[in-house]
C-alpha cells in the first residue's frame, strides 16, 4: 500500500477518537427518564371546569321576567286608578275582578296574572278594600259621604288637638270634593307646609277669633326678632322697663289627704256588781 494513504488513515483514527460520543449520553438520559416515570406515581386527573352559561339565554330570560312583572303592575295601576276615579265621582258600589278588567279594557289578561291579582295584589293593596262577597272597592283614608261629614271630622280634629288634615287625603276620600270645599270655604283654613308646599286643612273656629287693634298689629310686625333668642329678648324687655313672663312650668298641687275620723270602738260590756243579788251573796272570808 501507499505509505501516504496509511498516514492519512492513522490521522483520521486519531481525529475520530478525539471527538466526544453523544449518542451514549442521550441513551443514558432517556433510560433515567423512563426509570423516573416508572417509580413516580401518576397524578390524578383534574376535573374540567364547567362550561360558561349561555349568556344570551340568561339575558332573554331576565328581559322576559322584567317585562312580565312590569306588565302585571301595569294592570294593577290601571285598576287602582279606575277605582279611585269612580269613588271621587260618587260611584261606590263594588265590582268583581272580571268587571274591573272589562271596565279598564284589559280582558286579554292571562290566568296567571288573574290569580296574582286575586291572591296577592288586590287584597294586599292599601287603596283597595275587598268585600265579603269577593268584590272590590276603593278604600279612602277617611270615610266621608258629604260636606257635613267633612265639617264634623275637622271639628273633632280641632277639639281633640290632633291638628289639620292633608288636602290630598280629603280629595281622595270625599266624592265631588271641589263642590263641597266651595260650600265650606268660610269654615276651613288652609296652611301650606314649607317643605313640600302641600296644603293642610284646619277648622275655622270663629269663637276663638279676637279683634285686635290695627296699630298694635303694625307695632308687633315692625319688631324683628329673627336673630334673637329668648335671653336677648328678655334683656331687651328689662332695659325698657317691661317684666317678661317667667314660665316656671306646671306646678303640681299636692293634695292633702284627709284623715278619716277616728271612730271610738265600742267597749265590750263587762259585768259589773250584781246589785240585784245583794241579798243572796254571802261572804266566806270569816269562815
Amino acid at each position: 500500500m501507499d505509505p501516504a494513504l496509511l498516514r492519512e488513515r492513522e490521522l483520521f483514527k486519531l481525529k475520530a477518537s478525539a471527538i466526544p460520543v453523544v449518542e451514549k449520553r442521550l441513551r443514558e438520559d432517556n433510560s433515567n427518564k423512563d426509570d423516573f416515570k416508572r417509580k413516580s406515581k401518576p397524578l390524578p386527573s383534574m376535573p374540567r371546569p364547567p362550561s360558561p352559561p349561555n349568556t344570551s339565554s340568561s339575558l332573554n330570560s331576565y328581559k322576559s321576567y322584567g317585562q312580565s312583572s312590569q306588565y302585571k303592575f301595569g294592570v294593577l295601576t290601571k285598576i287602582v286608578k279606575y277605582i279611585r276615579a269612580r269613588h271621587q265621582d260618587g260611584d261606590d258600589h263594588p265590582l268583581t275582578l272580571d268587571e274591573l278588567l272589562d271596565e279598564t279594557n284589559q280582558l286579554d289578561v292571562g290566568t296567571k296574572v288573574k290569580t296574582w291579582l286575586e291572591t296577592e295584589a288586590l287584597p294586599g293593596n292599601p287603596k283597595i278594600e275587598r268585600t265579603p262577597d269577593g268584590k272590590y272597592m276603593f278604600k279612602p283614608p277617611y270615610k266621608l259621604k258629604d260636606r257635613k261629614a267633612l265639617l264634623k271630622l275637622l271639628k273633632q280634629q280641632d277639639l281633640k288637638g290632633l291638628g289639620g288634615i292633608m288636602m290630598d287625603d280629603i280629595q281622595e276620600s270625599l266624592p265631588n270634593c271641589e263642590k263641597a270645599l266651595k260650600h265650606l270655604q268660610n269654615e276651613i283654613l288652609y296652611v301650606c307646609r314649607p317643605g313640600d308646599k302641600k296644603k293642610v286643612m284646619f277648622y275655622n273656629d270663629k269663637s276663638a277669633t279676637i279683634d285686635i287693634n290695627e296699630d298694635f298689629k303694625k307695632m308687633w310686625r315692625s319688631i324683628a326678632v329673627e336673630n334673637m333668642d329668648d335671653e336677648k329678648i328678655e334683656e331687651h324687655l328689662e332695659k325698657q322697663g317691661i317684666s317678661s313672663m317667667q314660665d316656671n312650668g306646671i306646678k303640681k298641687v299636692n293634695h292633702v289627704k284627709r284623715k278619716k275620723p277616728v271612730t271610738k270602738k265600742r267597749l265590750s260590756k263587762r259585768p259589773r256588781d250584781n246589785e240585784h243579788l245583794a241579798n243572796v251573796l254571802e261572804d266566806y272570808d270569816t269562815l
